[in-house]
């Protein structure tokens, strides 16, 4: 779990930014260090490297507990809390002062490891609702408020169950902001945050 959490604690939206010559994503836009607050540089591989490192470090931390996990008796209860571990990592990165992104992309991959259809059955759903309503921050809290009934499906109700329900709620709580903006009538959509730019670019 501590490893987990190292490993889900590494801000991608920074070493992208680094590696791209971008401003500190936390300085700009909404201030997340996510994939869609480093796309308002207009920098789109600079938001899929974030994407996919966040992604990418969710689900290798899961991964690789499923992987070897069994050799010392950790069990679907060991691997739920190693999910969460690598979830909150990202949310509270030790790396940013116990601060982070919301989640969503980590989420996935975290989802993925845990069982591949899951993980497909989410990451489906937030396409479909982002095609539609072209608003990502939708998108997100339509999939987290689903993939807890996708878990039950898939594992029954249980420790993994639980382990995604938990991630769900702590993802739609960091998007409480995004919520007053839908209810508003005010949330921006992916083609307002491309024309805006919203950060300084170099």
């Amino acid at each position: 779990m501590a490893l987990a959490y190292v490993i889900g604690s590494i801000p991608f939206a920074l070493v992208s930014s680094r590696i791209f010559a971008l401003p500190d994503p936390r300085t700009y836009g909404s201030g997340n260090p996510g994939a869609t607050n480093v796309l308002r540089t207009g920098r789109k591989a600079a938001a899929a490297v974030t994407l996919a490192g966040d992604a990418a470090k969710g689900w290798a931390a899961v991964a690789l507990a499923a992987a070897i996990g069994p050799r010392y008796g950790l069990g679907e209860a060991g691997v739920a809390a190693v999910a969460l571990a690598a979830f909150f990592g990202h949310v509270f990165s030790i790396f940013l002062g116990f601060k982070g992104g919301k989640g969503v992309a980590t989420a996935g991959g975290v989802l993925l490891a845990l069982n591949g259809w899951l993980g497909l059955a989410t990451i489906a759903t937030w396409a479909l609702v982002a095609a539609t309503w072209r608003i990502s921050s939708l998108a997100a809290l339509v999939t987290a408020a689903l993939a807890p009934i996708y878990a039950v499906f898939f594992f029954g109700v249980g420790a993994v169950a639980g382990a995604v329900a938990v991630i769900s709620v702590l993802l739609i709580w960091r998007h409480r902001s995004n919520i007053r903006n839908l209810l508003a009538g005010t949330e921006e959509t992916f083609a307002a945050r491309n024309e805006d730019g919203g950060g300084p670019q170099r």
